[in-house]
């Protein structure tokens, strides 16, 4: 099952969208750009709230719009939920009121989510009695989130939701996200600029730039891309996913067999279990030969794939088989090493700057 999306949509001489898309029906696809890039706008295009001068948009056989047939299904008729940036709560009811509100929303035939389930999810046991005026602002987009999981969805639409939180309250409020992301089927299309919360919860990304799609495709491949946007960025990363070989309690330090090689990291993991490591391509560093006395564990042997210049004193280096691990590093010491694309070289990543 899959989203195609098509549309086209001018807001006078300044702004025009231009979007054809076939996106998976599962997981998380985030769409990626900056401000004024046209990311709400697709959004609002696939609710429903905007009415672009040509679409077509299909949810696995069920078509919401296709002009050629003039089909538009009305927003209150999508079964979709849709998360913004502030969570708009009713601020006369607690929250167990406001969660609840969302599940009249649909016959209790046709629920697909269970409530215990979604409080759960979100840990939001403990304030369920509470007045929402007294919720901190990651606790209010929880409660936004599990309304609208509670109309029992066949799409999510999360807008920027973490964008009007602090940086602790985003810290909070992404692992459980991340749950949402590994336990429910719901698929989700995730609006963001940060390539943090993007490669932490992503399967699919969509790059926008100036009401156009720059690329869309897995994110390991997207991260990594050259020329867009997500390579470009100062907080530019990779994502590896690995499988958890053993756990060592004497030293702290788990062994994950990744896609780029053999990887420790200090946190107390499962073994068997699948993980997903987020590296920072400034956390990577570059040796010609594997050091022998370093505190450094992660010494991985990787070819130079590509090199591309970033500013004016920066190359951002494509590393590995498939060029998907990244390293930042200044111009100057690229020159020292004569680095050059198809050398073999070491990878170097510190074990604390891991985290699965």
């Amino acid at each position: 099952m899959s989203i195609h999306a098509r549309f086209s949509l001018a807001r006078g001489d300044s702004f025009r969208l231009t979007a054809d898309l076939e996106l998976p029906a599962r997981g998380v696809t985030a769409i990626f750009g900056q401000s004024g890039s046209g990311k709400t706008t697709l959004l609002r295009c696939i609710a429903g709230l905007e009415r672009p001068d040509h679409g077509y948009l299909r949810l696995g056989k069920n078509i919401w719009q296709d002009d050629a047939q003039r089909i538009f299904v009305p927003t209150h008729r999508r079964p979709l939920g849709y998360v913004f940036q502030h969570a708009a709560l009713f601020d006369h009811l607690n929250v167990a009121a406001n969660i609840d509100y969302g599940m009249k929303r649909v016959r209790s035939a046709t629920r697909r989510v269970q409530r215990d389930d979604v409080i759960d999810l979100l840990g939001l046991g403990p304030l369920l009695k509470l007045a929402t005026p007294a919720l901190s602002g990651g606790e209010r987009q929880r409660v936004g989130m599990a309304r609208a999981l509670l109309t029992s969805p066949s799409l999510l639409l999360m807008d920027e939701p973490l964008a009007a939180l602090d940086e602790q309250s985003k810290r909070d409020i992404l692992p459980y996200l991340e749950r949402l992301h590994r336990e429910l089927e719901i698929p989700v299309l995730y609006v963001s600029h940060s390539v943090d919360e993007v490669s932490r919860l992503a399967d699919h990304v969509v790059v926008m730039q100036d009401g156009r799609v720059q690329g869309s495709g897995p994110v390991m491949t997207m991260l990594s891309a050259p020329g867009l946007a997500l390579a470009r960025d100062q907080l530019a990363a990779s994502v590896v996913e690995g499988r958890v070989m053993d756990f060592d309690a004497r030293t702290g330090l788990s062994r994950l067999l990744t896609s780029v090689g053999e990887l420790h990291i200090p946190q107390r993991l499962v073994s068997g279990e699948e993980h997903r490591l987020r590296i920072r391509a400034r956390d990577v560093a570059i040796a010609l030969e594997a050091p022998t006395q370093t505190s450094i564990l992660n010494c991985l042997p990787v070819i130079i794939q590509d090199m591309q210049p970033h500013g004016e004193h920066e190359l951002l280096l494509r590393l590995g088989a498939e060029g998907r691990l990244l390293a930042m590093i200044t111009r100057y010491s690229s020159d020292q090493l004569s680095l050059a694309t198809g050398q073999h070289i070491y990878a170097l990543i510190k074990s604390a700057a891991l985290e699965a």
